[in-house]
């Protein structure tokens, strides 16, 4: 994509853009995708340096929910060695929402607990 700042001859074509992407596996993908979603959450769940500045538990819930779909259906398509830590970080994220939340969702109603089932301190 061009914009007026970028002259066409320097801006990447689609052709390029689809062979690079052509090349990296699907699990490649998968966990980055996953990587991202969960590093989002722990953003809106105010786990990083800032704390509560860009807190926000209803854009957390979406992206932990959406974290935990994309593990239950991409589980028998990726290793254990790839599923297994993601694992564990989706229910360290779902364990710091509910630990957030002023009234806490029952076990089983949290985000991504559709998926995962209920998540237990």
């Amino acid at each position: 994509m061009s914009d007026a700042t970028t002259p066409p001859e320097e801006s990447p074509g689609y052709d390029a853009m689809a062979r690079d992407i052509a090349e990296v596996p699907a699990v490649e993908v998968i966990v980055t995708v996953a990587v991202n979603l969960m590093s989002a959450a722990a953003v809106k769940l105010g786990l990083t340096e800032e704390g509560d500045a860009h807190k926000d538990l209803d854009e957390a819930r979406k992206l932990v929910h959406a974290l935990a779909g994309l593990m239950d259906a991409s589980t028998t398509e990726i290793s254990s060695f790839h599923a297994a830590p993601l694992r564990d970080g989706l229910k360290s994220l779902q364990l710091a929402f509910r630990e957030a939340s002023l009234v806490p969702d029952e076990p089983g109603q949290g985000p991504g607990e559709k998926y995962t089932g209920p998540v237990y301190g």
